[in-house]
């Protein structure tokens, strides 16, 4: 049985699940910023994971990147699993811009989050949960 770690639950909103993954919106405006977390009990490292896990993973990470450029135009995507205050696997994918507040060091301790505001969180998560299901994926295993 898999459970999300209560910091994932806290600073997010779920999007849809995938093959393999949950995808979560980071409570975060500042950036357009999604997280996988593959759906494995105890899994800490990437390297855990299954051999048929892997690919998949990356095939997920991948798609989720082309979500985040089609729907916001980034200058560049960062991807990352530090895991350092969360450790349950989880993957980072961020949209930036050279003009966020970050640019170009790394997202963390850039400054404080600015939560979406409750509508605007329900507009962005209702944007995003389209543009994976127009790309024909999403229907998930629920």
């Amino acid at each position: 049985m898999f459970t999300l770690h209560n910091k994932l639950q806290t600073d997010t909103r779920e999007i849809i699940s995938l093959t393999l993954s949950r995808v979560l919106l980071m409570n975060d405006s500042s950036f357009p910023w999604l997280i996988l977390v593959p759906e494995r009990e105890g899994m800490r490292e990437m390297y855990e994971l299954s051999i048929g896990d892997r690919p998949v993973l990356m095939e997920e990470i991948t798609f989720v990147s082309e979500i985040i450029q089609q729907l916001y135009s980034p200058d560049k995507i960062n991807i990352g699993a530090l895991g350092n205050l969360v450790p349950q696997l989880h993957i980072h994918v961020i949209g930036r811009f050279t003009t966020d507040r970050a640019w170009p060091g790394p997202v963390w301790g850039s400054g404080p989050v600015t939560p979406y505001a409750a509508e605007e969180l329900d507009a962005v998560s209702c944007r995003i949960t389209k543009a994976f299901q127009q790309k024909g994926r999403g229907h998930g295993r629920r």
